[in-house]
């Protein structure tokens, strides 16, 4: 694993490329699909070019801003005949007349160059929005617009919505993990924001970087571009490059900050990847579980996550990052980000921490197991925070020896997506397989003296668990010992 890893971050910061695409992007069938970095290794690229910059905008993806009934951003990529950064932007008509009223707004470029060759990634914010008013926007290529894209703005006030939450996508981004996110989609009407528990991206693991963000973006397809994306990084969004003395250090990925154009309202030592945006009534806290622990900014985030959650005036508070506090695979917790940001979190009243990183799916509500947790509920104890892992793409993990007694529920070798309805007094967490049917699900009243969990009585399936080497769909296991 070392050799990749020191083998992906040559090839990201500058190493020399064999295989670059024709003028414009053009795919060229005579092109290997192989990347060499200077000591002639190579990394896999997707067949053909496909992911080439072009004359049209790509990879549109919309962001909240920290209040996104009144900002929100877009950002995509061209080629470099486009330089400045437009978009248009106008209040929806039921006619085909958008652009007689749209009005003009340009952001930043930013170069990002690839083994695909020059690309600009632009940035465009849309300020001084009206609330929960549907907009129409088109960004521009140097050959021309792109098709309009619609979204519409948080109400100012509590209102129900529904959001999506995706656990690692990772790896079979496009192989597999699409008709995941596109099966929540199409079942699941009017979601209103997408949350992303890190590790969008294998980013050293399967293919060239560029390919990868490539089929991250296919995956999503348009609804990226229409509903706002709340991502937080995983430790796969960064790059480790190798020092002198052969150690390793940690380098955020440079797709990141040109991908996403997020609230800039983090933790000062971990501003690219900390923010928070209120949406309807639920503050939405993203943290950077790598920056903590490998980059020396924990207490900063810690800090700044106490505040936030002290500051909020949201019904309800969810707290979004990678690396779990209680783990569903891994041999021990992430004893870091338990000892700082745990005790936050119960201070705090959070109501659902929404994790990535192990490949499996858990549902935790009390360290002492699920047992303990059954009866606490059952005497009408106070439910604290709903701790979830989940996972989205192809890599799989086996569970760890606490995962039979800890968590409420569990699965294994098994895409999963979590759809989550919000009203003032109730959320409704209802977590699907990759074929759409019911795996697990419960309700959190809010009361006067805190939240009541109770389990849902709808029908799910069997839990879904490796049977020695044979796995849950009746193959072979999937799922690999961490």
């Amino acid at each position: 694993m070392t050799m990749n890893r020191q083998l992906f971050g040559r090839a990201l910061f500058g190493a020399a490329m064999v295989s670059t695409p024709a003028a414009g992007g053009a795919y060229n069938a005579g092109f290997a699909i192989v990347t060499q970095t200077e000591d002639g290794q190579s990394i896999p690229r997707s067949a053909g070019l496909p992911y080439a910059p072009r004359n049209l905008p790509d990879r549109i993806l919309l962001t909240p801003g920290a209040d996104p009934a009144r900002e929100m951003a877009v950002a995509f990529r061209t080629d470099t005949a486009q330089a400045e950064s437009q978009a248009q932007l106008a209040v929806s008509v039921d006619g085909p007349t958008l652009e007689e009223k749209a009005v003009l707004v340009t952001g930043k470029t930013m170069p990002v160059d690839s083994s695909y060759g020059a690309s600009f990634y632009h940035q465009v914010r849309f300020t001084g929005l009206t609330p929960d008013t549907v907009y129409a926007y088109r960004v521009k290529g140097a050959a021309g617009w792109s098709e309009w894209y619609q979204f519409r703005t948080a109400a100012a006030e509590v209102k129900p919505f529904r959001f999506l939450y995706l656990g690692d996508v990772q790896n079979g981004i496009l192989t597999y993990a699409s008709r995941v996110i596109r099966q929540a989609f199409h079942a699941h009407g009017d979601i209103r924001l997408t949350v992303h528990a890190g590790d969008l991206v294998g980013q050293r693991d399967d293919l060239d970087h560029d390919d990868e963000w490539g089929e991250w973006n296919d995956a999503g397809g348009y609804n990226y571009a229409i509903v706002p994306q709340v991502p937080a990084t995983g430790n796969h969004e960064y790059v480790e490059v190798v020092q002198p003395d052969g150690s390793e250090s940690y380098k955020l990925g440079p797709y990141w900050p040109a991908q996403f154009a997020l609230p800039a309202n983090g933790a000062e030592a971990a501003k690219a990847t900390t923010y928070y945006t209120d949406y309807q009534g639920v503050r939405f806290i993203v943290l950077d579980g790598t920056s903590a622990i490998n980059l020396g900014s924990m207490k900063a985030q810690t800090d700044w996550l106490d505040a936030a959650l002290a500051s909020s005036k949201a019904n309800w508070n969810v707290v979004l990052f990678h690396q779990p506090v209680f783990t569903c695979a891994r041999p021990n917790d992430t004893k870091e980000i338990k000892a700082a940001w745990k005790p936050v979190f119960e201070k705090r009243k959070v109501d659902l921490v929404l994790q990535g990183h192990d490949h499996c799916y858990s549902r935790l509500t009390s360290e002492a197991g699920r047992e303990a947790s059954a009866k606490a509920r059952a005497d009408g104890s106070v439910q604290g925070p709903v701790y979830l892992v989940s996972v989205t793409g192809s890599k799989m993990y086996r569970l760890n020896d606490r995962a039979g007694s800890q968590p409420d529920k569990i699965a294994e070798a098994t895409e999963l997506y979590q759809i989550v309805d919000v009203e003032p007094q109730r959320l409704k967490f209802r977590t699907y397989t990759a074929s759409g049917r019911l795996y697990d699900g419960f309700d959190l009243e809010r009361t006067a003296s805190g939240n009541r969990l109770h389990e849902i009585d709808e029908p799910t399936i069997a839990a879904r668990t490796c049977s020695g080497e044979t796995g849950p769909d009746g193959g072979r296991c999937v799922a690999r010992g961490k």
